[in-house]
């Protein structure tokens, strides 16, 4: 577990001895598919690690209409601002498939920086990183419209195969518009004008982009 604590962008630059002592610390949890890890307004008690699985952190307003902030894989975490404050969770969390993670908790974690306080250095390093992450997602939804919200999506998400770039597996048009804050009657009128356009092809598994995406719609 140690080598794979190693792995996660969190942790990087920690001492071997103290990602050992966070791996004794570290508790494993197993959610089957659909079911909710977090919920807005939780106590927050440590943050997870993914080993296996995937994960969608979202928001949702009280008309239903949801907002896809992330998607977790192995080596990602979500829930880190617990390690900083006691306020509640921020965002809901749910299995996409069934996952296998690590919780920590926030008493463990900070004994194991008590052991060496310069690895506060590198946890605020790698927390300022994930945040401006995050600031860059915010502007991209304040300040970008709707096509530019999903071309800088697919960009993101695509994965050269020689000429071509291939988004698998294949967004839903509401999983897309969710991701973008956009309606999906809106995402569907963007992404079939893209298909007219030779732009892209969607496949029943995969998204392929045959060529470059315009700079406007």
């Amino acid at each position: 577990m140690t080598a794979y604590l190693e792995q996660v962008e969190l942790f990087a630059g920690l001492a071997p001895a103290q990602l050992e002592a966070l791996a004794r610390s570290a508790q494993p949890r197993v959610f089957p598919r659909g079911a909710v890890v977090l919920n807005v307004g939780d106590e927050a008690r440590g943050l997870f690690v993914v080993q296996t699985g995937s994960l969608k952190a979202y928001l949702m307003d009280e008309n239903g209409r949801e907002l896809t902030l992330s998607i977790h894989g192995p080596g990602d975490y979500f829930g880190e601002l617990a390690l900083l404050d006691d306020a509640p969770r921020s965002a809901s969390v749910i299995a996409l498939e069934r996952c296998e993670l690590l919780h920590v908790a926030r008493p463990a974690f900070f004994a194991v920086l008590d052991t060496n306080p310069d690895s506060i250095h590198v946890l605020l390093r790698n927390l300022v990183r994930r945040i401006r992450a995050l600031t860059d997602n915010v502007q991209a939804l304040a300040l970008e419209d709707v096509f530019g919200r999903l071309h800088r999506l697919l960009e993101s998400l695509a994965v050269a195969q020689g000429e071509q770039w291939i988004v698998e597996p294949r967004l839903t048009q509401q999983e897309i518009a969710n991701r973008v804050g956009a309606s999906r009657e809106m995402v569907n009128r963007i992404v079939r004008e893209l298909v007219i356009g030779g732009y892209l092809v969607l496949e029943p598994q995969r998204i392929v982009i045959r060529r470059r995406l315009p700079a406007r719609w």
